[in-house]
């Protein structure tokens, strides 16, 4: 009867202990009310805007014979040529003429 006692009393604290528990976490816990929550912009890389008008103004050279690599890659069945070269040469233009636009935007 004892050990039946003494079982019930410790799942009667321990139910206390987790509504004591749970009030307190309710009291703790942020509530932010939807007319004063604010909404949130989604950012916008400046970085993207600015290294495609570089591509598209400054780096044609490179553009066009990337584009005309990709062409005659995917016209053959097998090959092993790549365009690596070319990509890079395109990408390291990109990256050359949109270096300093880009630092301006750092905070």
């Amino acid at each position: 009867m004892f050990v039946k006692l003494k079982f019930v009393f410790m799942l009667s604290v321990e139910k206390m202990a987790a509504e004591v528990a749970a009030k307190i976490i309710d009291r703790l816990t942020v509530k932010a009310d939807d007319e004063e929550e604010e909404e949130e912009e989604d950012l916008i890389d400046p970085a993207t805007e600015i290294k495609e008008k570089c591509a598209e103004t400054h780096c044609e050279k490179y553009k066009a014979r990337l584009d005309e690599c990709n062409e005659r890659v995917t016209s053959k069945s097998k090959t092993s040529e790549t365009c690596f070269e070319e990509i890079l040469d395109f990408y390291h233009c990109v990256d050359h003429c949109a270096s300093k636009e880009i630092f301006k935007h750092v905070k």
